[in-house]
């Protein structure tokens, strides 16, 4: 089973992440991993990120790229063995941040479809997402800004993608209050990733 934690930067997936690794309710053969991963290609994404000059159009492929390798090399091979997969992101990290990043381009009517669009061929569909769902003030607050995904008017749009993605699949997505404190956020996703 694939488990993905979705959110707004500051919305506490990483550090939700690193308690469930410690988590003995948990199959010790849990894979953990993340997006953008650690190999080169996550790197070069990375690299994007701290560029505010960079392409918005060659970043969705280098974010593809990153997440085909993921696929490859990390995710399949986990879930061919039997594994539970959680992973900190995923493609609907994808499609609603690079469908924000995209949106004021005139080549796309609806930039969230055309990210989804391109991922199609290279991706695995989560079993389960858990979303932390914050508001985009306290996102940009709690992530420090450091970087052009991090203000409060992007992730406002970030977030409206992600409520596109949460109506088109409600069954999939578990929706957690980032708000609320990091116990009981804990708990909600454990018994989410648990269930």
């Amino acid at each position: 089973m694939l488990v993905t934690l979705e959110g707004l930067d500051g919305s506490g997936k990483t550090t939700v992440l690193e308690r469930l690794r410690a988590d003995d309710a948990l199959p010790a053969d849990t894979a953990f991993t993340r997006e953008p991963t650690d190999s080169w290609y996550g790197e070069t994404v990375t690299r994007s990120i701290e560029d505010d000059d960079a392409d918005s159009l060659a970043e969705l492929f280098l974010y593809t790229a990153d997440h085909a390798a993921h696929l490859t090399d990390t995710v399949r091979p986990a879930l061919d063995d039997g594994r539970l997969v959680v992973s900190d992101r995923y493609s609907d990290s994808r499609y609603a941040y690079q469908g924000a990043t995209l949106a004021d381009s005139e080549w796309f009517d609806d930039p969230l479809a055309y990210v989804k669009q391109v991922h199609e061929p290279w991706t695995r569909p989560p079993d389960k997402t858990v979303y932390l769902d914050l508001d985009p003030e306290t996102a940009a607050t709690r992530s420090g800004a450091t970087n052009k995904f991090e203000t409060a008017d992007y992730l406002a749009d970030v977030r409206e993608n992600y409520e596109r993605l949460v109506d088109a699949e409600p069954d999939r997505f578990v929706r957690v209050d980032a708000t609320a404190s990091l116990d009981t956020v804990y708990e909600r996703v454990r018994e989410a990733v648990v269930d």
